[in-house]
């Protein structure tokens, strides 16, 4: 089955105070992690990456996902375009908080490559990784790779997601904190 990735101009990135249905994703890998108070489920997407957190009576879902993609409006709270530079934060009920970070890099094709490989080596040791097909006018097919740091009160999410056709590195970073005692 081929598969390849949107384009970086077509991607958005989105928090919901809900669930997502999985039958909307194409999903790739998945991996959950049950730490302290929280539930985590991370997937690698056609598009980019969904993670599920949940502590209490308290659900965010991240999507990482092209714009035209049917997604929900109802309960969504934060929506960016993938361009440039940016970070955000949202505070929850219980003293619960959300922070996010991304950063789109564009590289030359020598770098983008080595980049490249350097992320495959990375994924060897720890994390998350796809290799989508190739699609364009380099050899190579994107890739996700995603890695997680739990602690019983910080759950950190980076993900890198690479776009061949465009030179380009997306960098996201994003962090579930519970506050030092929990409140429901």
């Amino acid at each position: 089955m081929l598969s390849v990735r949107p384009k970086i101009a077509e991607l958005v990135f989105q928090l919901y105070g809900r669930s997502l249905h999985p039958e909307l994703f194409e999903i790739y890998e998945t991996r959950t992690i049950k730490r302290g108070e929280y539930e985590a489920t991370v997937q690698i997407t056609s598009a980019g990456h969904l993670v599920a957190w949940k502590v209490g009576g308290i659900l965010l879902t991240e999507v990482a996902a092209a714009a035209h993609h049917p997604l929900p409006k109802k309960r969504r709270l934060m929506s960016h375009r993938l361009r440039g530079h940016r970070e955000d934060q949202l505070d929850c009920r219980g003293g619960i908080r959300y922070e996010m970070s991304f950063s789109l890099e564009p590289a030359n094709p020598a770098r983008f490559l080595a980049y490249q490989k350097e992320l495959t080596l990375q994924a060897t040791r720890r994390g998350m990784l796809h290799q989508f097909d190739a699609s364009g006018r380099l050899d190579t097919g994107a890739l996700s790779y995603v890695n997680v740091e739990s602690r019983d009160k910080v759950f950190r999410v980076q993900a890198f997601h690479t776009f061949p056709d465009d030179c380009a590195v997306l960098k996201l970073q994003s962090t579930f904190r519970l506050p030092a005692s929990l409140k429901s």
